[in-house]
């Protein structure tokens, strides 16, 4: 749910148990913070030497994911996920360096906060008042055959933070005032809550046998060419499917009016810019030319065998034809009659 809870530190107690039970393990990138506790464990720990790189008149240091890879440990801990690589690099994000290594059949123990999910940008942006810039596909997540969540309750948080064990002291009270809130870290603390269960309702529905299995939500995100409107869509209903544990598609219905001839180029960037954000974060994008919306919509329903179909509110500029009276009757019938939902989205 934050920094300072005991990711790092869990890692390296994991690490040191599969040493004991004989697994290679080695650390391909540790962040201690210079934190007592956790720096002590590093001993006893095979560590991969970092590589340098020259920037900006500084040597910085990265993972080294070829030395990783040609090392083939059989488990590497790899610590702040969703960290931005030193421009230069291979790779712009740590967590595709992550799946470069997985590729090469190495399994990876990795560390990431609430704050940095994607899907998660505006309830962390509405909480805490920022707007996180360095963020992970929720795909990612997905992608681990095990989430654990390292929780605290915000006092003992807060405790530790005004014990030093998390920032230095210099760092304590601007901490306090601004990120360190009791009621933001009670809200992120829920939002962590949330995520793990999500991930655990995802494991046991997947290890169940496909007869004994809950029927699958199907659900249909309509955008439009409203840049900040349809990012809120997407995002929603991708914490729906994460929720339900669905397959999702994103659906933008092209009309003559909004051909590629007539349409702004600032509205096209937004456009392939939120059919980039659907696919990371596990969207199916559908793009279809046609001059009746609603029917659009209704025939994606029908060959995805779509459960939910999520829209945003009727003002969008999508949704004036379709929620003008008549034509909205007719969405709202047809999906009534096939058992549809239909969630509108504030």
């Amino acid at each position: 749910m934050s920094a300072g809870v005991g990711k790092t530190f869990r890692m390296l107690q994991e690490a040191h148990t599969l040493l004991k039970n004989g697994i290679d393990v080695k650390i391909g990138y540790i962040e201690t913070h210079f934190r007592k506790e956790t720096h002590e464990l590093l001993d006893g720990l095979p560590i991969i030497p970092r590589r340098s790189i020259f920037y900006k008149g500084k040597n910085l240091e990265e993972m080294d994911v070829q030395a990783i890879i040609n090392l083939r440990p059989e488990v590497v801990i790899v610590d702040e996920l969703a960290h931005t690589n030193i421009e230069g690099s291979k790779n712009e994000k740590r967590w595709q360096d992550v799946l470069e290594i997985l590729e090469a059949g190495i399994n990876v123990i990795s560390a990431v906060n609430i704050q940095h999910i994607e899907s998660l940008n505006e309830d962390v942006r509405q909480i805490t008042g920022i707007d996180v810039q360095e963020r992970i596909p929720d795909t990612i997540v997905q992608l681990a055959d095990e989430v654990v969540n390292i929780d605290l309750t915000s006092d003992d948080l807060i405790a530790r933070l005004k014990e030093g064990k998390i920032y230095t002291a210099d760092k304590i009270e601007s901490a306090l005032k601004n990120f360190f809130k009791p009621e933001q870290i009670l809200q992120l603390r829920e939002l962590a809550l949330r995520e793990v269960a999500s991930q655990v309702v995802r494991k046991v529905e997947n290890e169940v046998p496909k007869n004994l299995a809950l029927k699958h939500e199907k659900l249909l995100a309509c955008i439009s060419s409203n840049d900040k409107t349809a990012k809120i869509v997407i995002r929603k209903t991708a914490r729906l499917a994460s929720y339900y544990n669905g397959i999702w598609y994103v659906l933008y219905v092209e009309t003559p009016k909004e051909s590629s001839n007539k349409i702004a180029l600032a509205k096209q960037r937004y456009l392939i810019n939120n059919f980039k954000l659907a696919s990371q974060l596990g969207a199916h994008v559908i793009k279809l030319e046609n001059n009746n919306i609603t029917d659009a919509i209704l025939k994606t329903v029908k060959e995805k065998e779509i459960t939910t179909v999520c829209i945003g509110k009727p003002h969008l500029n999508l949704f004036k034809v379709i929620l003008s009276t008549t034509i909205f009757r007719r969405l709202l019938n047809q999906l009534s009659l096939s058992n549809v939902d239909l969630i509108i989205l504030s």
